[in-house]
């Protein structure tokens, strides 16, 4: 038996809330280990959908629920995101889910200096979501951070606002937009403490226990390796590292627990925000992906940028995530299509490359080698076995395996959840 990671491959939103809710009936515990309310997973069952950010998807299977302290939280936006889910039929209590006492909190200070700064950068904007995410990923590193713990020691958090408060403001005035004052704070952690502790542990120790005792754990990454901090296409990443190996550090477990690292990708390649993106579309086809796909980011709503597979990326975030198998993606949206192409390599200044550059301006420079197959009219929508596949979309898949070099372990075929077909269980791994 073995304990599952799960971590996006290409730039988020390529399907990982299905596929963990998915896996989770084969988990005990779903441990969400980095980034903060900027991730969304929508998950569909039946009728139902639910929009999570915080949430670990495996709340929606009943199992327990663990945000890690490698998470940053808002803790308004998850006590909304619980009411919410709440009404859906939800339980989460604090048997369900457990919190990192020593995760850190996003205050309304951090989302007023991410937006401040976004406005200041003009034209250079990175495309944040403007909650507040990167700046309090630095009051960490910073070594001034609220964390939930502190919440219980009114002397701690009064002088780490001050802390806060003195380098914020700061930033704030000299960027033109309104500060705050302690008072403001404090009331809007007084608010919040009585709602937020009970759901504080020492999760590291729970985990343990549970791992001491057999029990499958499921890790969910948000975002993918493209947006890592150190790997992805920097500047314009999150403020986090988002590949498998911080499944440990950021869950308080050894590095031993990560087990299979499952890679998600869809069968072709969207990207929200700014930054590079080299197997782009600009014509009918993009829109088509877009419209089929139906492809808006779950927390922002803003339309995702579409394009073709690109083979060279996705490879790479195979080799820095360690990734063991891929779970494809949204694989119906190409039915139909008369010609399907992949990147496969690119051109930089007249020379070929097969990998993507570090620097912001090569990879601006970049153009795509594409690599054409014949489309397939039969439909792979709702396909749960390889027999029901069209001979053309298995050649496809086979070809991005080899392109890769991970084989391809799961394939989704729709978004509702028994939509999947399964090659390989990385729980039995």
């Amino acid at each position: 038996m073995s304990n599952v990671t799960v971590i996006g491959t290409q730039w988020g939103d390529e399907g990982k809330g299905k596929i963990v809710d998915w896996l989770a009936s084969r988990a005990d515990i779903v441990v969400r280990f980095q980034g903060g309310h900027n991730a969304g997973h929508t998950l569909v069952v039946g009728e139902q959908v639910y929009k999570l950010s915080l949430l670990p998807s495996g709340l929606v299977r009943g199992k327990i629920g663990v945000i890690g302290n490698g998470v940053v939280v808002d803790p308004r936006a998850l006590m909304i995101e619980i009411d919410r889910v709440t009404a859906q039929g939800l339980t989460v209590t604090p048997e369900t889910l457990w919190i990192a006492e020593n995760a850190p909190l996003i205050l309304p200070v951090h989302g007023a200096l991410d937006r401040a700064r976004e406005a200041a950068r003009g034209d250079r904007k990175i495309g944040t979501t403007g909650r507040g995410i990167g700046p309090a990923y630095e009051d960490k590193v910073a070594r001034r951070a609220i964390r939930i713990c502190d919440l219980a020691e009114p002397e701690t958090l009064d002088w780490k606002l001050d802390e806060v408060l003195l380098h914020h403001n700061t930033l704030l005035a000299g960027l033109g937009a309104d500060t705050f004052t302690k008072e403001e704070l404090k009331a809007f952690l007084a608010e919040i403490t009585p709602r937020l502790l009970p759901y504080s542990c020492a999760v590291w120790d729970r985990l343990d226990d549970a791992r001491r005792a057999g029990r499958r754990i499921l890790f969910e990454g948000a975002q993918a390796v493209m947006l890592d901090v150190d790997h992805g296409t920097y500047p314009f990443v999150t403020s986090s590292n988002t590949v498998a190996a911080v499944a440990a550090s950021g869950s308080g477990v050894g590095p031993n627990s990560v087990g299979f690292v499952l890679g998600i990708a869809k069968a072709y390649t969207t990207r929200v925000g700014e930054g590079p993106f080299p197997s782009e579309l600009y014509d009918a086809v993009g829109r088509t992906l877009g419209e089929r796909g139906h492809e808006f980011g779950t927390v922002t709503g803003r339309p995702r940028r579409c394009g073709w597979f690109d083979a060279v990326l996705v490879r790479r975030a195979c080799r820095v995530g360690g990734v063991s198998g891929i779970a494809l993606t949204k694989l119906d949206v190409l039915d139909g299509l008369e010609e399907i192409a992949i990147c496969v390599g690119y051109e930089l200044d007249g020379e070929k490359i097969t990998s993507f550059p570090s620097a912001p301006g090569a990879q601006a420079r970049v153009k795509p080698i594409f690599e054409t197959m014949p489309g397939w009219n039969e439909t792979t929508a709702g396909a749960r076995s390889w027999a029901e596949l069209p001979a053309q979309a298995i050649k496809y898949v086979r070809r991005i395996e080899e392109l890769i070099e991970a084989p391809v372990t799961l394939l989704s075929t729709s978004p509702e959840r028994d939509d999947t077909i399964l090659m390989r269980d990385p729980f039995e791994d």
